[in-house]
């Protein structure tokens, strides 16, 4: 038997500012908001042990008193599903979301940026779903 991936913990500052944006980001919902903590899912694919195929994973904002020192060591990517990278990358920055400098030599296939609380992530070209 072996583990599936089903869910990524973020700490930050504000679980419901973070939970909102990433609703924005990936067309999911609030699942659970409660004691400092909000979870948020895909509407589109129920939980449950009858349903087939994978299940996309549920985010979990943790409130924590520290803020972000350094760069991830885990970063989520994300692939636009309906548009072009750079209109995505436009739709995120009015989401909220910043240009990130991470090292990038200028001819990456990918874009990188922050979420409001300075979380990295990657805006990918050419994956798609």
């Amino acid at each position: 038997m072996t583990s599936k991936f089903t869910e990524l913990a973020v700490d930050c500052a504000d679980p419901g500012c973070l939970a909102r944006f990433w609703c924005a980001v990936l067309d999911y919902e609030v699942r659970d908001e409660r004691d400092g903590v909000v979870t948020i899912g895909s509407p589109a694919v129920p939980e449950g042990k009858g349903h087939p195929g994978p299940v996309p994973p549920v985010l979990t904002f943790a409130r924590v008193p520290e803020g972000k020192a350094v760069k991830n060591r885990l970063h989520i990517d994300v692939n636009p599903t309906d548009r072009e990278q750079d209109e995505e990358v436009r739709r995120l920055l009015g989401l909220g979301a910043r240009h990130a400098e991470v090292g990038q030599t200028g001819e990456e296939s990918w874009v990188t940026l922050a979420d409001p609380e300075g979380n990295e992530f990657c805006v990918l070209a050419s994956r798609r779903p």
